[in-house]
């Protein structure tokens, strides 16, 4: 199979981070004030990036894909479990990226919503088609417009006065670096998919990790900034008062497809877990269109429950799999079911959803992955290390 350089890698994960849902997120931030909110978006990303720099190495070190990782911890049984529910959030990510970016859209040329669900998704369906192998000239000319674009998007809106009224607090310091932490959570179940094709596996994860959080700390920034210093958090409507236009339609709709086509790509990878007959580029495409009829159908306005819920499945998945690879270097691939590391994780998920009824300054994420992580090292010291 076709290896991908480091430089391909990172401009999948630059349209990774360009994202409606980030810029979105980013609007529920504003109540800290700027100093205290960017504080909180670069803690958040500090957490998250930091995990999913090791959860994208194991599978660039082991050649295989992000739920062929999970397998390596919790046996092939466990990895049949996270492949389903990690399919799961991915249709549901695929419908809320192509819901928020048709809304997007049609604030510049209204057409009706679901006209640009069709537009968006049809274009995921050419990227699949593609594939992420053969992209090339293709992300190049998307990336390099996206970033020129982005610039001038920040210029428009952070040009405006900084506010002198003080708003009132609606959201607390750990909640939001929880919500910072939540898009590179997302990740997890994904980001091997890719590197595990890298022809230079660390080069290729540090510097997907590095520009994914790097332009989903920006993204976070331009959607705070939006609802400080224009007062306003639909940014359709800023980039039209802006005289934007066209290029703030481009803006929109392309950087909702190369976010989306990552989620749909990844379903289709994931599905391959699930029976070797399943063509993983045509169940990404059957993805694509599941995702582009929920958006249609369902409205998909708030999504910070379910951001919470994937962090409650996929935070201690990943500190087992981190704990696994790296401290106690154990391999259960080729075992039925790790029964240990089961309950281990679902401790871990009680852990987190108990997590979030507290105020903690660095959020749920920090402390469940290292309670999880040294709660995995302490039982393998009771038992046998190696017994899967």
């Amino acid at each position: 199979m076709k290896k991908t350089s480091t430089f391909q890698n990172g401009l999948i994960w630059f349209g990774a981070g360009v994202s409606i849902a980030e810029i979105l997120t980013g609007t529920y931030f504003a109540p800290l004030g700027f100093l205290k909110g960017l504080l909180a978006i670069i803690i958040g990303h500090v957490i998250g990036c930091s995990m999913l720099f090791f959860a994208g190495l194991i599978g660039g070190r082991s050649k295989r894909s992000a739920m062929g990782t999970v397998g390596l911890s919790f046996g092939k049984i466990g990895g049949l479990f996270f492949a389903v529910l990690n399919i799961l959030q991915l249709v549901g990510w695929t419908a809320i990226m192509i819901y928020d970016g048709a809304l997007a859209a049609n604030g510049v040329v209204d057409s009706g919503a679901w006209v640009w669900c069709v537009v968006i998704g049809g274009l995921i369906l050419v990227w699949i088609a593609v594939g992420v192998e053969n992209l090339g000239w293709i992300n190049k000319i998307a990336m390099a417009a996206l970033f020129i674009l982005t610039i001038v998007l920040c210029f428009v809106i952070f040009q405006s006065q900084f506010p002198s009224a003080e708003s009132t607090e609606t959201i607390t310091f750990g909640a939001a670096v929880e919500l910072a932490v939540a898009m590179p959570i997302s990740w997890f179940p994904l980001i091997s998919d890719y590197t595990r094709e890298a022809e230079k596996p660390f080069s290729a994860t540090l510097v997907s990790t590095l520009t994914y959080a790097f332009v989903s700390c920006w993204m976070y920034i331009i959607g705070m900034g939006a609802a400080i210093f224009t007062g306003k958090s639909d940014i359709a409507s800023i980039m039209v008062k802006a005289g934007l236009g066209i290029a703030a339609l481009f803006i929109l709709i392309l950087s909702t497809v190369t976010t989306t086509f990552l989620d749909a790509w990844s379903a289709g990878i994931s599905a391959e877990t699930l029976s070797k007959k399943m063509n993983g580029k045509y169940a990404a495409m059957v993805v694509a269109v599941i995702g582009t009829i929920c958006a249609i159908l369902f409205p998909m306005d708030n999504i910070t429950d379910f951001l919470y819920l994937i962090g409650s499945v996929f935070v201690p998945m990943v500190a087992v799999q981190i704990t696994d690879y790296f401290i106690l270097k154990r391999d259960c691939g080729e075992s039925r079911l790790d029964k240990v590391n089961g309950v281990i994780w679902l401790v871990g998920f009680i852990f987190y959803r108990f997590l979030m009824t507290i105020d903690i300054p660095v959020g749920c994420t920090l402390p469940d992955m290292l309670m999880t992580g040294l709660l995995c090292i302490i039982v393998r010291k009771v038992f046998n290390k190696k017994v899967c």
